[in-house]
């Protein structure tokens, strides 16, 4: 254990000075620094790649540079580190903590931090140890790449006690800071044909750019799904995600998916599709819209959407790539829309679909997602579904042009790029 210690030690702060980490995504860290303070575990999931680790570990510089917390109180242990493969349950967290406030002499308050927490087997059971041990002061912080900790295992040893946060890609704000890019259509052109993932932000080449993202869906899919749910029909996993890409932002049920599946002669039954498309979503792979009737004010669960959690997927390596940008377009505003705590649905009137419907704290927003508003009968199509809406919420349509601004009929004309 002495051995483990050591290697433990070589990945912290306890002895080195530690600086910030990368582009500051202030949105998250702000609130991080404001659920300090109690007993709640802090719990940071999403998608592998988007950011986790880094706001993280800019958390800990927090504590260390702002805070003053002696460093030795701080225990961050990394999953993804190979070097801490040993680590392998719930007791060997134990065991090296306990080793560490032996070690160190500590004393107060120790801070915990457990990177990709889902790869420790029996992890909750620490983490509930820690987080309401009578007899210490623990504060606990954990990140992981299904959101299943915050449905299942997390919230049964928890019961609620904890605070969560969804960690998504870049969005354009945050793009268009880390590249020093003004806010305008050609820079939100870039944004949609690229991807929201800081990494592919520093490489140039799109063949770098499309291994990157094939590393990662490949990464995603074993680890987090097959791995995870032991599914052996791996090929067919990958056919439904490939269809769901290349096919965001369109209408299907679960039989239609199936039915399409089977056509090309791929075996599958609407049972198992529903389950994987489940573990797509847990894995933030994929977003799943239901349709809203607006009159009969009810969810219509026949027919529902799917979006990616990033359009990089689409981008570098589905097979019907759209070169009107009209999907990743809709998908993006859906992400930003998500992003900034709206509950969506599709809406539905008589034979007419508003693209989205945006609520959040009593506010209502419905929303028509297009390229361009240059022909008449797009206007007309576009501003009339929304016409047909008769209540005083705010209505909006979002397109590219740069050129038109004001609005019709109460109806607004947005920008994108200055959401």
């Amino acid at each position: 254990m002495f051995d483990n210690y050591q290697i433990l030690a070589q990945h912290n702060y306890w002895d080195k000075p530690i600086s910030q980490n990368g582009y500051i995504r202030s949105t998250y860290l702000e609130l991080l620094k404001k659920s300090l303070g109690n007993q709640l575990v802090k719990v940071l999931v999403g998608q592998r790649r988007v950011g986790k680790s880094y706001i993280m570990r800019q958390l800990i510089a927090h504590l260390i540079n702002e805070k003053q917390v002696s460093a030795t109180n701080i225990i961050y242990i990394n999953k993804e580190n190979i070097s801490l493969e040993f680590i392998q349950t719930y007791t060997d967290v134990q065991l090296l903590i306990d080793t560490h406030k032996i070690k160190a002499s500590i004393s107060g308050k120790c801070y915990v931090f457990l990177d990709e927490v889902q790869e420790i087997a029996g992890w909750e059971k620490v983490v509930a140890s820690l987080s309401q041990d009578p007899m210490h002061n623990y504060e606990v912080i954990i990140t992981g790449s299904n959101s299943n900790l915050l449905s299942g295992e997390l919230a049964t040893y928890l019961t609620g006690r904890y605070i969560s946060c969804t960690i998504f890609p870049f969005n354009y704000h945050e793009y268009t800071e880390f590249n020093k890019v003004p806010k305008n259509r050609e820079s939100y052109l870039s944004y949609l044909k690229t991807s929201g993932l800081p990494e592919l932000f520093k490489l140039q080449d799109d063949e770098l750019k499309r291994n990157y993202m094939m590393a990662l869906y490949e990464s995603i899919i074993l680890k987090d799904i097959v791995k995870r749910h032991k599914i052996k029909q791996i090929s067919l996993l990958k056919n439904l995600f490939k269809f769901l890409a290349d096919n965001i932002g369109n209408l299907f049920s679960i039989n239609k998916i199936s039915a399409y599946l089977i056509a090309n002669k791929i075996k599958t039954n609407t049972e198992t599709m529903s389950s994987y498309i489940d573990y797509l979503k847990e894995a933030f792979l994929i977003h799943e819209v239901e349709r809203y009737d607006i009159k009969g004010k009810t969810i219509l669960s026949s027919t529902k959407k799917y979006y990616l959690n990033d359009v990089g997927f689409k981008n570098y390596f589905m097979s019907s790539y759209d070169i009107s940008i009209s999907k990743q377009l809709e998908n993006s505003i859906y992400l930003q829309l998500l992003q900034n705590g709206y509950y969506i649905t599709v809406g539905i009137i008589g034979d007419k679909e508003i693209d989205f419907i945006a609520e959040k704290n009593n506010k209502k927003i419905y929303i028509q997602v297009t390229v361009s508003l240059q022909s008449e009968a797009v206007i007309n199509r576009e501003y009339d579904n929304l016409e047909s809406v008769y209540d005083a919420h705010e209505k909006w349509v979002i397109s590219l042009d740069d050129t038109i601004s004001g609005n019709r009929n109460g109806i607004q004309h947005v920008y994108p790029w200055e959401l």
